[in-house]
C-alpha cells in the first residue's frame, strides 16, 4: 500500500502510530453494539482493526486523499465531508439503524473536538463512545477523583447523557507528526434514562454556557446579570442555596437542581 499523504495541520491530523495505544481503544468496544461508526479514520490504523469485529462499518472522512487507503472488508459505507455538517437522521433511516445500538470511535480533530462531541451526545442510538482528544479539552467531559474545581459545561452536558471514564493517557510521541500537546482517550456509556431530557438538550447546553461563562465568580453576581436572574437568585435562596459558590465549585447534583429551578415556568 502506498504511504499515507502528508499530514494537513488546517484540519489538525495527527497520525496515531503507538499499537499499545491503538489496542486499547479496539479493546474498548462495548458489550452489545449492531454498528460502527468511525469519524476521522485518516490512513485508517484503527479503522483496519474495527474492520475485523465483524461489524457494518460507516466512515466519515473529510479529506478524500485517504480513500485508496480505506479499503477493508465489513465498510458499507465512506462518506467524504465534513463530520460537523453530517446528517445523523438520514443516515441512521436509509442504513435501518433507529432502533439500532451505535459504537462510535473518533480520533477527533483539535480544532473541532468539543463541537463534534456535543453533536455526538445528541445522538441516541451512540450508546457507546471511544473518543481521543487535545488532554485539557478531554479532561473536562469526565470526573477526575480529587480535582478541585473542575465542574464545566462540557463535564455537566456529558454526565446527563453519559457515563464517562479515562481509558488512557497519549504523549505526543503516539502520533506522526507529533502534536505539541498530550492526548487522552475517553470512553463513554450512554445512560438508559438521561437526567436531563433530549428535548430539552439545547436549553439546558444554553444554560451551561451562561453558567459557566465565568466560572470563578460568585453565581449570586453572575446570575443578577441574566434576564429574571433575580427571581431565579431569590427561588435558589429560598430552598437554601448558597450564592457564594462558584460554578465551577458545584457538583452535578447541583448543576442539575440549578438547571431546573431555571426552566421552570
Amino acid at each position: 500500500m502506498e504511504r499515507p499523504p502528508k499530514a494537513n495541520k488546517d484540519l489538525g491530523q495527527h497520525y496515531l502510530k503507538d499499537k499499545s495505544v491503538i489496542e486499547k481503544i479496539i479493546n474498548d468496544a462495548p458489550a452489545e453494539y449492531d454498528a460502527i461508526v468511525e469519524v476521522g479514520p485518516g490512513p485508517g490504523v484503527i479503522t483496519k482493526e474495527l474492520s475485523q469485529k465483524g461489524k457494518p462499518l460507516y466512515l466519515i472522512e473529510m479529506d478524500t486523499r485517504f480513500e485508496p487507503h480505506l479499503n477493508f472488508e465489513n465498510i458499507k459505507e465512506i462518506f467524504f465531508q465534513d463530520a460537523m455538517q453530517f446528517n445523523w437522521p438520514e443516515f441512521l433511516s436509509k442504513n435501518g439503524l433507529e432502533d439500532k445500538k451505535i459504537w462510535l470511535v473518533s480520533n477527533l480533530p483539535y480544532n473541532a473536538s468539543s463541537q463534534l462531541f456535543v453533536q455526538f451526545l445528541q445522538v441516541e442510538q451512540i450508546s457507546n463512545m471511544t473518543l481521543m482528544y487535545q488532554k485539557e479539552v478531554g479532561e473536562k467531559t469526565y470526573y477526575r477523583p480529587g480535582a478541585k474545581n473542575q465542574m464545566n459545561s462540557l463535564l455537566s452536558l456529558a454526565s446527563a447523557y453519559t457515563e464517562s471514564k479515562q481509558v488512557c493517557k497519549v504523549s505526543p510521541g503516539a502520533f506522526n507528526p507529533p502534536p505539541k500537546v498530550d492526548s487522552v482517550v475517553v470512553t463513554y456509556d450512554r445512560l438508559s434514562s438521561p437526567r436531563v431530557a433530549y428535548s430539552e438538550f439545547k436549553t439546558y447546553e444554553s444554560f451551561l454556557r451562561k453558567l459557566f461563562a465565568m466560572k470563578r465568580k460568585q453565581l449570586g453576581s453572575v446570575l443578577k446579570a441574566w434576564p429574571a436572574g433575580k427571581t431565579l437568585l431569590s427561588r435558589l435562596e429560598e430552598s437554601g442555596f448558597d450564592a457564594r459558590i462558584r460554578a465551577e465549585g458545584l457538583d452535578l447534583d447541583q448543576v442539575f437542581s440549578l438547571f431546573e429551578t431555571y426552566s421552570k415556568p
